[in-house]
């Protein structure tokens, strides 16, 4: 019997080969969507789940009042591991200091490599369960070893064996390698992490056993935790939060109120972002943006399916008045057409598995990840062919359960008619699926304005040209100066100078200022970078008032240039002339104001920031290429310039136009992804529409008939046919404008600096979509207006 169902079913379906096509396709894309969608949210969700202590691991953060609000940190001072340890180490099965990961240069013989790596306390390797292939995972328990990925050593050393072996790390200090481990997982915050030196060996290399005046009030490193296997997490971030403030109780630094905490290993990738000391949320609303897409896409799929599978079961009347009259029971109909229904739902399935395994790559470029399809896992079997099936089992219910209880001598004497009423669900289906469409296409659009907003914003200086070199060696920190001047006898450049930070990342914050009219009870904190006196020529800042710093002054050396917003928040209306204690480090004077530049994220409001003269903290060079050489000629003669002074360290460059687009990632790469499914969801819309529109046509081709030889011109007809559809998408539009409007106005207050929501993103969504749906419908509304009447009319 049932070998029978699905043979007809077969046969229905390669009868009618269109809506066949448009049922099967439709529904693949969708699930195709749904699965990408699923496969991005289960790589995000496990996220750092793949280390056995997940749940025990946590990192040391902390909340301190400074400018009037709670900061929050994820940096630690020195002494805040040695101080766990001592005061709640029964709490804690590791307390690791680290210093944060970043790139090391390896050398073994001749041969340098640039590898990202960290320097942690010995204990990583049992808190991460490092899989070792070779060595132990007590191989950093002397100083001077260094434990190196799989993929490192291949690179290091080829096919050799590691073991045992010395390298030069940073080009100063030897260590023995002393083990291997596989690789960590990409989608993992450990993820980069290609090697792994000492803890200590970071101490001993800096001197900062007695580096430190202050130890407290540097926040220079990371410290992480993983607790006792009996204790909650909760609890003890409750009961460590005050160890920093009974360390420096009585000190300057108390008045910021520090509170440490621990934030899980659970929330480092969904739930980063914090205002005000409160977690509100990260990623985790991307996980439930695309969540919500992918669902709707496959609504739209399943709506498609359902509307074409009821719209042409009305066709099949007389075949169930004959099946009746030859002796089927409702049971056997029903039985036949969820076979149909479910056959259509399967192939769609394995369809939308092939578009899924053709679309990874391209999905993985987009959305920076290493995802593929789960083959092996039986969950995502089990949900993919429910789905299926429920699917089949919804879009066949209403024929098998309606269609199944006709009267079939009604139905074979012709008096049996389809009320006017049943064509309101699909009708209902069609406004639905419009809508979803059109919020999706106005979601995005807002996205891409947020992003050009941003991008269009002032940022106080000129990135043509200018390109920042890291100084990544002692030895080519102690030669600045003529390095400086060959540059600029070169002719390859037009400026160049010295800066501690990058300029689009200035990252450092200092704390105990003084100056005239400060309110006592305000705990400031100040942006702060040391330059050289070309700087603000070189990268073209602007000078709003006074004067920029000039080497030909010796007083230089104590004065600062502030900016705009450093002007403001210390309330001074011509602040030039004024002075600035820096307590422990004297007095400046303010010489000049410069037009704020954005050095952070440009949908953050500016920080005070001021820059003051230190030559022993020029990190890396800026350089402003000549504009009448090219590029290339000149990032060579720039190159061979580095190489006289450390011709040991690979050059590398950073084009700044290139480190400021990358702000942009993450709301560019939600932006793609938004996009493409948004376009599918078009797609899937008009698919549907098409096949709708062909029903419509063909439902009513005698009625079209009648009004050509009555004199219809091929626009009446056209127009006839089409307003139904039309109509359908003004009533989609009317409801997507206020929901779109009302969920992405909530998404841009996630922003300080955000676009307005303007009327022409809706104007031209709604101009798409009227576009789009008179595309669809009028093929098929012109191919049947055109039609011969006379053959239209003859089977009668």
């Amino acid at each position: 019997m049932i070998k029978n169902y699905l043979k007809i079913a077969w046969r229905n379906l390669v009868k009618n080969k269109a809506s066949s096509f448009i049922n099967i396709g439709g529904l693949a894309v969708g699930m195709a969507v749904a699965i990408l969608i699923g496969l991005w949210m289960y790589d995000e969700l496990s996220f750092d789940t793949s280390y056995p202590n997940y749940k025990k691991i946590a990192v040391c953060m902390q909340n301190q009042f400074i400018n009037n609000e709670t900061d929050t940190w994820n940096s630690e001072a020195i002494t805040l591991g040695p101080a766990l340890r001592a005061n709640y180490g029964s709490n804690f099965r590791h307390v690791l200091m680290a210093s944060w990961t970043g790139d090391h240069f390896l050398t073994l013989n001749n041969k340098t490599l640039t590898e990202k790596g960290n320097f942690i306390e010995p204990g990583i390797t049992d808190m991460l369960s490092l899989s070792m292939v070779e060595g132990t995972r007590n191989g950093l328990a002397d100083p001077n070893t260094i434990l190196l990925s799989q993929s490192v050593v291949k690179a290091v050393f080829g096919s050799a064996d590691p073991m045992n072996k010395t390298l030069m790390l940073d080009r100063k200090t030897a260590v023995k390698v002393t083990g291997v481990y596989r690789d960590l997982p990409y989608n993992s915050s450990f993820g980069d992490l290609t090697f792994i030196a000492p803890w200590q060996l970071l101490v001993n290399i800096n001197h900062y056993a007695t580096f430190f005046n202050n130890p407290w009030g540097a926040s220079w490193f990371q410290t992480y935790v993983q607790i006792a296997d009996n204790a909650d997490m909760s609890q003890i971030s409750a009961r460590i939060k005050d160890v920093k403030m009974n360390a420096i109780r009585g000190k300057s630094d108390a008045r910021f109120k520090p509170v440490i905490f621990l934030q899980p290993m659970s929330k480092w990738h969904l739930y980063s972002d914090f205002k005000n000391g409160v977690n509100v949320g990260g990623r985790i609303q991307y996980v439930w943006l695309f969540g919500i897409i992918g669902v709707f896409v496959l609504l739209l799929a399943c709506i498609n399916f359902m509307n074409l599978s009821t719209a042409r079961s009305e066709k099949r009347a007389k075949e169930v008045g004959i099946r009746k009259a030859i002796g089927s029971v409702r049971r056997q109909l029903i039985w036949q057409f969820y076979s149909e229904s479910l056959l259509v739902a399967i192939f769609a399935f394995f369809l939308s598995l092939l578009i899924v395994q053709l679309s990874l790559p391209f999905f993985n470029e987009v959305a920076d990840k290493r995802m593929s399809v789960l083959w092996t896992i039986p969950l995502f079997w089990l949900t993919g062919i429910g789905f299926s099936l429920l699917t089949g089992l919804i879009a066949g219910s209403y024929p098998a359960l309606y269609l199944s209880s006709f009267n079939p001598v009604r139905v074979l004497k012709g008096t049996f008619r389809v009320g006017r009423l049943a064509a309101i669900p699909r009708k209902v289906l069609v406004v639905t699926q419009f809508t979803v469409s059109v919020v999706l296409i106005i979601g995005t659009m807002v996205v891409y304005q947020q992003i050009q907003y941003a991008k269009d914003r002032p940022i106080g200086y000129s990135r043509d040209g200018l390109v920042i070199i890291p100084l990544q060696t002692d030895e080519i920190k102690k030669e600045y100066i003529p390095l400086k001047n060959d540059l600029l006898a070169s002719g390859a450049v037009t400026g160049a100078a010295g800066s501690e930070a990058e300029i689009t990342s200035i990252w450092i914050g200092n704390s105990g200022f003084k100056w005239e009219g400060k309110d006592p009870a305000l705990q400031e904190q100040f942006t702060t970078m040391a330059i050289s006196p070309e700087f603000g020529k070189t990268v073209d800042w602007k000078i709003v008032d006074g004067r920029d710093f000039d080497a030909s002054y010796p007083s230089d050396s104590s004065a600062i240039v502030i900016n705009q917003t450093a002007a403001k928040f210390m309330g001074f209306r011509h602040p030039v002339g004024k002075t600035l204690e820096w307590i422990g480090n004297g007095k400046y004077k303010i010489i000049g104001v410069v037009k704020d530049m954005i050095n952070q994220s440009p949908y953050d409001p500016i920080t005070q920031t001021f820059f003051y003269l230190w030559d022993k903290r020029m990190n890396n060079m800026n350089v402003r290429i000549n504009p009448k050489m090219s590029m290339h000629d000149a990032l060579a003669k720039i190159g061979g310039i580095f190489k006289k002074y450390d011709a040991g360290t690979p050059f590398s460059y950073q084009f700044i136009g290139d480190d400021y687009a990358k702000k942009f990632d993450n709301e560019e790469r939600v932006g793609k992804l938004a996009g493409c499914f948004a376009g599918l969801a078009i797609f899937i819309s008009c698919l549907g529409l098409f096949g709708m529109a062909s029903f419509m046509a063909e439902q009513r081709i005698k009625e079209i008939g009648i009004r050509k030889v009555l004199g219809a011109t091929v626009f009446n007809l056209w127009q006839l046919l089409s307003m139904d559809f039309v109509n359908l998408i003004i009533i989609s539009l009317l409801i997507a404008t206020p929901v779109s409007y009302y969920f992405m106005h909530k998404w841009l207050l996630g922003y300080q600096y955000r676009t307005q929501i303007t009327w022409w993103v809706f104007a031209i969504a709604a101009i798409g979509a009227m576009s789009l749906t008179l595309l669809t419908v009028s093929y098929q509304s012109i191919k049947a207006a055109v039609a011969n009447p006379v053959k239209s009319l003859k089977t009668e």
